[in-house]
């Protein structure tokens, strides 16, 4: 296996050995700094680098594409995403109140906020986020070339990244997604260009796995095997594959090494650690236990007392959370009298319950699934758009069962004695 940079530069091959000297380059297009053109077995890969809201990758990959006639362009998409990008996606079709009840709600809202940022960073631009990956598709059609999905689905890449990620390392996270959501520093495509250097990224990456390795392991180096391994299956001799370019330098080292990439054990979605587990049912454990206790020191009438206090310390946050997010009435109504048990059971929290009941009493329009990447940029639309006030619906009654639990518990816990 060989790499053959397009600057001519020889490299060493995965075996340790130097490779013989690179063909000529056959076009402008290959002499991109961008583009990286491996042979790997029988098949010549075309790398493609680019940066998601840029004009400038999608141009290159036009040009590229154009240039090589491959048998087969690959792309860094799903099928969800190739689906929204294309505009395929039916927001008539979306069925919310089943989003919420496969507990995905969280994954949502986590894209939302990142599909927000890279729009924010495309308007800047004057490009749409994915362009460069539709310019791929487009011209792939228009030459009746083949077409390879090559991601991993994005919902799997998500709850991979959850599950794996420490629990204060995802509070890190949340802040810096909303963070950004909010930043308005403007963008140039110059700092788009420094961004795309193989030094900044590997920098980048390096300072990612410093502070979250097990993120870094699931966003960027699982999907470079997976890439990497979808990309050589592909049909033809010839590829191109279009990936950003924070994934060339992984896919390159995967592609010039030992290639045992088992896919189907990267579309599994972890289980629940056995502690987290042991965690959430020993927490109602403890609660009905001290009440239990309670009775049998002190009586019928204090562990009534005690039953009652932990009903008053988790539905008044959570109805107050619900109230916060300006959510249905009956939203409320539920928040105050679901809070109390949901709390006692690791199955389902207050806040799935509440949102699903907001999604039914007052469900989102198609026009705000289509403006939502707008709306979240803007405080006040997340209380008059419907679907952002089902993502209130369902943080604030959360935050406010969490309250609940710690004020109701430690106050049980400490009659005890």
């Amino acid at each position: 296996m060989r790499l053959y940079a397009a600057c001519g530069v020889t490299v060493e091959g995965g075996n340790g050995q130097e490779s013989t000297p690179p063909q000529a380059v056959p076009g402008a297009a290959r002499s991109s700094p961008e583009v990286h053109v491996l042979t790997v077995e029988d098949k010549t890969i075309i790398l493609v680098g680019t940066v998601h809201v840029s004009r400038e990758s999608a141009d290159l990959v036009r040009a590229v594409i154009e240039e090589e006639r491959p048998d087969a362009v690959c792309v860094e998409l799903d099928s969800r995403r190739y689906e929204a990008l294309s505009q395929q996606q039916k927001w008539e079709a979306f069925d919310l109140k089943e989003v919420i009840r496969k507990k995905q709600l969280s994954t949502m809202l986590a894209n939302v906020l990142l599909a927000s940022y890279q729009k924010r960073l495309g308007d800047q631009l004057g490009v749409l986020p994915g362009t460069e990956m539709l310019e791929a598709i487009n011209v792939a059609k228009k030459f009746d070339i083949p077409i390879a999905l090559c991601d991993r689905d994005v919902r799997v890449t998500m709850r991979r990244a959850w599950r794996s990620t420490p629990f204060f390392k995802k509070s890190m996270l949340i802040s810096s997604l909303i963070v950004g959501v909010f930043d308005t520093k403007p963008v140039s495509e110059e700092s788009l260009q420094e961004l795309r250097k193989q030094d900044v990224l590997s920098e980048m990456m390096q300072e990612l796995g410093r502070e979250v390795p097990t993120l870094k392991t699931v966003l960027i180096d699982e999907r470079d095997r997976y890439l990497a391994e979808k990309t050589l299956r592909a049909e033809g001799r010839t590829i191109v594959s279009v990936v950003g370019a924070g994934h060339v330098e992984g896919i390159k080292t995967i592609l010039q090494g030992e290639r045992q990439t088992n896919l189907d054990s990267l579309e599994v979605i972890p289980p629940t650690s056995p502690a987290w587990k042991w965690a959430g049912w020993a927490i109602p454990a403890i609660i009905v236990g001290s009440i239990a206790l309670i009775g049998y020191q002190k009586g019928a009438a204090a562990a009534g007392d005690n039953a009652l206090f932990w009903i008053v310390a988790n539905g008044i946050p959570s109805g107050l959370g619900a109230l916060l997010a300006w959510a249905h009435p009956f939203t409320i109504i539920v928040a105050v009298a679901g809070a109390p048990f949901t709390s006692l059971t690791p199955v389902i929290g207050v806040g799935y319950v509440t949102a699903f009941v907001q999604a039914y009493m007052q469900p989102p329009i198609v026009r705000e699934f289509q403006t939502v990447a707008e709306d979240v940029t803007v405080p006040r639309r997340w209380w008059q758009s419907r679907l952002l006030r089902v993502f209130l619906a369902f943080l604030f009654p959360t935050i406010g069962s969490v309250i609940g639990t710690w004020v109701g518990g430690t106050r049980i816990v400490s009659n005890l004695f």
